[in-house]
């Protein structure tokens, strides 16, 4: 009897990209099963958010040799709002500010794009409101923002959530969560923290956090911790990575694994 095998929600295969001639990722790998949290740590230009817009496909970072595969499939050369409608979602460590267009047409317009890539109708307006407001009860954000302008004079914690009610909207079954703890206070983070745990038990997503610190880390807790440097991962463990890198510092852990 031959065995169902699992296969990775998430496969990189020794991937190498660049900007502008510029060569930043050099054979990563790494596999994110469904259900997993893993936390990518490094210093600033070692690679995590090149990582990050490589899979879910900037167009300004060229792949020059290996593979990014998503439920088994090679998405390598999709464009990006192909990803999204597969299941990958990257929320923004800086997300930008849209004026004249109201959070609610936003919102409803990227939900029915992915159905009618689903070959799917799109649905009523009120419908959409309806699940609209269930979501922002659950990522904790009020009625009001959706009829604000996408992120126009929202606070760092607002913005923050804002990206965390897509991903609950779109029903991704991956986040990318680049520095989600940039810019906030411990009130906001520990809030934003909750939703997003909230996110990965009762729907069982699956979530890459990519962060400096290990502050995020103390209310997210990853089931693996890679580490990257100069475009690789040189090291992959539990949370005591966080510990340790706290304690010692990034220069240990490159001089340890040298």
């Amino acid at each position: 009897m031959i065995k169902n095998i699992k296969v990775p929600l998430l496969e990189i295969r020794n991937l190498h990209a660049n900007i502008n001639d510029n060569k930043i990722l050099k054979g990563v790998n790494l596999s994110i099963y469904e259900g997993e949290v893993h936390a990518i740590m490094g210093i600033n230009g070692s690679g995590k958010s090149t990582l990050s817009k490589v899979i879910a496909g900037h167009p300004s970072y060229n792949i020059i040799k290996g593979e990014i595969l998503f439920q088994g499939k090679d998405i390598s050369n999709l464009d990006p709002d192909l990803r999204s409608h597969l299941g990958l979602f990257l929320a923004f460590q800086y997300p930008v500010e849209i004026a004249g267009l109201d959070n609610q047409e936003f919102l409803e317009a990227i939900y029915n794009a992915k159905r009618l890539s689903m070959n799917l109708p799109k649905v009523n307006p009120l419908f959409f409101y309806e699940l609209l407001r269930k979501k922002l009860k659950m990522v904790k954000l009020d009625e009001s923002f959706i009829s604000r302008n996408v992120n126009e004079g929202f606070s760092g914690g607002e913005k923050k959530r804002n990206e965390i009610l897509q991903f609950a909207l779109l029903d991704s079954q991956l986040g990318i969560l680049d520095e989600t703890d940039s810019g906030l206070d411990i009130d906001a983070l520990k809030s934003i923290s909750e939703t997003i745990n909230t996110i990965i038990k009762t729907e069982n997503k699956s979530i890459i956090l990519i962060t400096h610190y290990k502050r995020l880390l103390e209310y997210i807790k990853p089931d693996f911790i890679h580490v990257m440097d100069d475009g690789q991962i040189i090291k992959t463990g539990d949370s005591n990575i966080a510990n340790l890198l706290e304690e010692k510092g990034y220069d240990w852990i490159k001089n340890i694994t040298r």
